[in-house]
């Protein structure tokens, strides 16, 4: 995420700075002096300062160059506009100077052109970021600190629970970095047979092993100029980690079968699901390779630290589903707190699962909550009127069958009160009902004593 600095005495003109900044996926930071503005390029150097240069102590002309001298782009801001505070901001090396009151629109194109020439992506209105979605501070952070490693040429080691979008945190540091326009290659390394994995990473040559009838290039050689993505890295051979250790720390290797070096310039990016820490005590990850690696971790929040961002991306995935499929399907209020409730063990994956099982259940434009799943036990199974167990790999048709007949049962067979406590409409119950009868189930009939609707 780009960083700007705001310089301006005016409290109205710093806030409305501010918000538009945030606005265009800017990470801020607000002064009013000179010396706080010094501070703050200590803390953090930004890549935009926005400067009024008359402030309460002095003249901001210092604090512009100290700016200029870390890589930042200085943009002036005037109460006036004439020939001399162009030539004076020419001389700050200003790339731009704004008049008060300042043009929003020419404002937001200084700020995706920055965003653009510091290799950086601002978050757009749909809160994507590269192909990554999300607008709560945890990927927030994640998008920060990603915008100040992918323009450099460190590794980077991606931290997080499966299914949390580790791939496309590692295409998020291949598309804004300078090597954007060269090859990525993603690797599961826990999906290669051991014994052709060496052969998959550095080639072989032809008559090297029975079955290799021709010379192989490996995913480095693919990957030259580019970004290798090794993903599950502790699932890879103790044997190949020195191998893969030496490449990284000399960009040579060599093909299975031959002794001649290869040189290559790849940038690699490794990801896990496990505590690298622990990988390490048990063995499954060389302390040596995991310094190597881990020059830059980068860990990713699971979905149920990032708060709004499940109903983000519940929209985002059923958006594709009414794309692909000419539909307008919108979530219920049931339905979407159900989702922000459940705590996604599976993560982003799951969601997406989820929302295209929803988006198939669903009777008519609106999901409701009958259409999602329900949690899954570990032991114990059947259902009463009290409740119901699941056992793990129960259809989530029949879990769905299950809840409803036994909160059906639950509510005295009254089915205007059992859509209520479902949280669906009385039609989608009675169509799935219908279903239940067709096939056989037992369906348990309210007594119609209190005037409801059997």
């Amino acid at each position: 995420m780009p960083h700007v600095l705001v310089i301006d005495d005016d409290a109205l003109v710093r806030e409305t700075l501010a918000e538009v900044a945030r606005d265009c996926g800017y990470s801020v930071a607000e002064v009013d002096t000179i010396r706080d503005a010094m501070l703050q390029l200590d803390m953090q150097p930004p890549d935009l300062v926005l400067a009024d240069l008359g402030l309460p102590d002095g003249d901001g002309i210092d604090v512009c160059r100290s700016a200029a001298a870390l890589g930042a782009e200085i943009v002036v801001i005037t109460g006036q506009s004439s020939t001399e505070t162009a030539v004076q901001t020419l001389r700050l090396g200003a790339q731009d100077y704004l008049i008060k009151p300042v043009s929003m629109d020419r404002l937001e194109k200084i700020f995706r052109r920055v965003s653009a020439a510091h290799g950086c992506a601002a978050v757009s209105d749909q809160g994507r970021f590269g192909d990554m979605i999300g607008e709560s501070a945890p990927m927030l952070s994640v998008y920060q600190q990603i915008s100040r490693v992918a323009p450099s040429d460190a590794t980077v080691l991606v931290i997080g629970e499966s299914g949390t979008g580790k791939e496309l945190a590692a295409r998020a540091v291949h598309q804004f970095s300078k090597r954007r326009d060269k090859p990525f290659i993603a690797v599961n390394c826990g999906a290669i047979a051991t014994n052709l994995i060496e052969s998959e990473m550095f080639g072989h040559e032809r008559g090297s092993f029975t079955g290799a009838e021709r010379q192989h290039k490996g995913y480095f050689e693919r990957a030259d100029g580019g970004t290798l993505f090794l993903d599950e890295i502790t699932e890879m051979p103790a044997d190949l980690q020195v191998k893969l250790l030496r490449v990284l720390e000399t960009g040579r290797f060599m093909r299975v079968g031959t002794h001649q070096e290869l040189s290559c310039d790849v940038r690699v990016v490794a990801a896990t699901n496990r505590r690298p820490e622990e990988a390490v005590r048990e063995g499954k990850l060389r302390e040596d390779l995991y310094y190597r690696l881990a020059v830059f971790p980068l860990e990713l929040p699971p979905l149920r630290a990032r708060g709004d961002d499940i109903e983000l991306l519940a929209n985002h995935f059923l958006a594709g589903l009414n794309a692909e499929g000419g539909t307008s399907n919108v979530f219920s209020e049931s339905a979407l707190a159900w989702m922000k409730s459940y705590e996604w063990p599976g993560n982003v994956r799951e969601l997406r699962n989820h929302v295209r099982r929803a988006y198939i259940m669903a009777d008519g434009d609106e999901i409701d909550a009958a259409s999602l799943p329900v949690g899954l036990g570990t032991e114990g199974s059947g259902d009463d009127a009290n409740g119901i167990t699941l056992t793990v790999g129960t259809t989530l048709a029949e879990a769905d069958r299950r809840l409803i007949l036994a909160t059906l049962a639950h509510c005295g067979g009254i089915k205007k009160r059992t859509a209520e406590t479902l949280g669906v409409s009385s039609k989608t119950l009675y169509n799935r009902l219908e279903t239940y009868t067709a096939d056989g189930y037992r369906v348990p009939q309210g007594g119609g004593t209190d005037g409801q609707d059997d």
